[in-house]
């Protein structure tokens, strides 16, 4: 499957695949964020042989006032989409969502009943920093911190502002998954940082207690804040997937 980009994006925040075996694992990224901060992950699950497939969200990874331009339901198409292309590729498919990207992946679970397993980091769908914004107009662009992120030696591809209108997107996105967290009946996994200064985990609390999977787990990340999949627990992590992928696989009925 050949990714390709129809606007300039960003040096290194390009959507992108790598082909393995019959099992797909489909890479969701956050917020303001892009398929680079999801690349370690997604090398290291390749290393076992997994196909990988992480597509950039409309508006990320170009320009700021880009993401002015988009839905959130743009975004759940991005991702259904995604996930489609994926199984012309794969027989089994399993899908890593970080923040944002957790929201959608739940969106995806509870209308597929395919999916043999999520995997959630940090996943935002009730609670964010972002709220204090709800509803509002002005300012017409938030000024971003810096990422949260432990490793001070990673870099992660980020806008500097964000449009307050894509702010309120996220938020309604957030609202309408909640509603339906409840759909969501596959194998699930959570990694939980226990410090987070963007999503408290509050969170991760909510869609534990409300999904309705048999097959349920939480896991607190005691090293990692925020964007997990690009700090000190990031190796942890991908090998947590891979076990729990090839456990689930060999215990299907």
């Amino acid at each position: 499957m050949v990714v390709k980009e129809k606007v300039n994006v960003i040096n290194g925040a390009e959507s992108f695949y790598i082909g393995g075996n019959h099992i797909g694992v489909l890479l969701c990224h956050g917020f303001n964020g892009t398929p680079q901060s999801m690349t370690d992950i997604g090398h290291l699950l390749a290393k076992k042989g997994f196909t990988i497939f992480a597509p950039r969200l409309s508006g990320h990874g170009t320009a700021p006032s880009d993401l002015e331009r988009f839905h959130y339901r743009d975004w759940i198409n991005n991702i259904f989409t995604a996930y489609n292309q994926l199984k012309e590729k794969c027989s089994e498919i399993f899908i890593v969502g970080q923040s944002m990207g957790g929201a959608l992946t739940l969106q995806l679970a509870a209308h597929e009943r395919d999916i043999k397993g999520i995997y959630l980091l940090n996943p935002a769908i009730n609670d964010v920093s972002y709220h204090i914004y709800k509803n509002k107009t002005s300012p017409a662009f938030i000024d971003e911190g810096n990422p949260d992120i432990k490793d001070k030696t990673v870099v992660e591809i980020a806008y500097d502002k964000v449009p307050i209108k894509a702010v309120n997107e996220l938020l309604s996105l957030m609202e309408d998954t909640e509603s339906k967290v409840h759909e969501v009946s596959c194998p699930i996994t959570i990694f939980k940082s226990t410090v987070d200064h963007v999503v408290p985990p509050s969170n991760s609390e909510f869609i534990y207690e409300h999904v309705q999977s048999k097959i349920k787990r939480v896991i607190p990340l005691h090293n990692s804040y925020h964007v997990a999949s690009m700090d000190f627990e990031k190796d942890f992590i991908a090998e947590e997937i891979g076990t729990s992928i090839h456990h689930l696989l060999e215990n299907k009925q």
